[in-house]
């Protein structure tokens, strides 16, 4: 009997983010899951090539060396298409994506290569022990690893969202890579932070449970749903099963910005794989918010498919029917009132006129309606960050109070001032540009969409 993978992936867009910048991939050799950031800046993009540049990796027969240095290649080699897209693109500038990657290598016994950068996760559940496999790069772990804070604390710590290590064709990735084990019997889960930011693990744990696979990703993204899913959520689950003689190889899913076509068409240099995905553009008006794959190569599941009829003239509605769709634009009003009214408690941190600003709201617009405000313009110019926290600010920087707020733009101040002290610092800008003096505005727009 050999032993192999049996994938299922899922993805969402979330309750709050305007589109999903994460990208999932399930294969019976492969297990990915890349979380762009950039907002306005094309995240979606770049988890999409790290996608597409993963899916030309073969690893399987290779020893344990020989795989580690293909998955760093992999790595370089993600990092050097999105500086290419840049390069292509100057109004892409800053954007990047995390990468998290489970590669089957096989043998006897069987074993799993692990790569890793930024603050995805993978997560082993075997014999019923749950086990995080890998360590997330941000701020707040390297609190936890020097006992400043505790893992709880950090949950809700308002610099919880940022990196220390992600792939932007700016800075070296420096991957974690490893070997591990693998069992029949074991399951293994690879996510985004819009689950393990937000679900605890203990009730990730409890859904890992689930028989199958598929049943398990849906369970899981639900799961974040339910708890307000503020970011984009994806899930990549694979049992490894004992198989009767070998298999061909089938089709792995692809969910997220890379199994989008519209994404597809703005990489035309990237060859991404044959998939299992649906293709929503041979459906009028069809949007595919969740795919799995089953194993047998197929779409596991999907939900959300709205289809356009086609048909003769509508004829007049009836007087019921008018004053039934008056209550539903007043409910849908009410609503927005409600959402706004929501907004008006939220903080980010972002660009305004070439500075660092706090703005009170959500980025973006709901039609008109503009949902943030400035609160605070700081002193400090964007230009004056090292380019990968210049890079955040862009895409603004979600916190949940104004004291985080706060809190962010004097650590932006002191990274500022270090740059200023000692240029050479790698990351910090050759030379700032001088900007007007900041002004106070009454309905700014923030250059990022978060």
């Amino acid at each position: 009997m050999a032993l192999m993978l049996r994938s299922a992936a899922r993805s969402d867009v979330g309750l709050v983010r305007p589109g999903n910048e994460d990208s999932g991939y399930a294969g019976d050799q492969l297990l990915v899951v890349a979380d762009g950031m950039g907002g306005h800046a094309a995240g979606e993009l770049a988890s999409s090539a790290a996608i597409a540049t993963m899916s030309e990796m073969e690893t399987a027969g290779l020893d344990d060396a020989a795989a580690l240095e293909r998955l760093s290649e992999a790595v370089v080699t993600t990092s050097e298409r999105i500086a290419d897209v840049v390069a292509a693109h100057p109004e892409f500038a800053g954007m990047g994506t995390t990468l998290t990657a489970l590669a089957w290598l096989g043998g006897d016994p069987a074993r799993v290569a692990v790569l890793h950068v930024g603050d995805s996760r993978a997560y082993l559940l075997r014999d019923d022990v749950f086990t995080q496999v890998t360590r997330d790069h941000t701020y707040v772990q390297s609190l936890i690893d020097s006992g400043r804070i505790t893992a709880d604390e950090a949950l809700v710590h308002p610099r919880r969202n940022l990196l220390m290590r992600a792939i932007d064709g700016v800075h070296p990735a420096e991957p974690d890579v490893s070997v591990r084990e693998a069992r029949a019997g074991d399951r293994f889960l690879v996510c985004s932070d819009g689950l393990c930011g937000y679900v605890p693990d203990e009730r990730i744990h409890e859904l890992l449970a689930i028989a199958d696979p598929t049943a398990v990703v849906t369970a899981l993204v639900e799961a974040a749903l339910e708890v307000g899913a503020p970011d984009n959520v994806t899930c990549v689950v694979a049992d490894v099963v004992e198989v009767d003689g070998a298999r061909d190889g089938e089709a792995p899913v692809v969910v997220g910005a890379a199994g989008e076509p519209r994404n597809r068409e703005r990489l035309p240099g990237f060859a991404f794989p044959a998939d299992a995905q649906l293709d929503p553009r041979s459906h009028p008006l069809v949007r595919v918010s969740t795919s799995s794959g089953d194993g047998t190569g197929g779409v596991g599941s999907l939900a959300g498919v709205y289809a356009e009829e086609q048909g003769p003239p509508r004829r007049r509605l009836p007087v019921r029917w008018v004053a039934l769709a008056g209550a539903i634009v007043l409910a849908a009003m009410g609503a927005i009132g409600l959402t706004y009214a929501w907004a008006q408690q939220q903080y980010f941190v972002g660009n305004q006129g070439g500075y660092v600003a706090i703005f009170r709201g959500l980025p973006g617009d709901v039609g008109p309606i503009s949902m943030h405000s400035v609160e605070q313009v700081s002193t400090i110019t964007v230009d004056s960050l090292p380019d990968f926290e210049a890079a955040q600010v862009e895409a603004t920087i979600a916190v949940e109070s104004l004291a985080a707020a706060q809190q962010v733009v004097q650590r932006l101040s002191e990274r500022a001032a270090q740059c200023a002290a000692v240029p050479t610092t790698p990351g910090c800008p050759a030379q700032a540009t001088p900007v007007p003096t900041p002004t106070a505005s009454t309905s700014p727009s923030p250059s990022g969409s978060g």
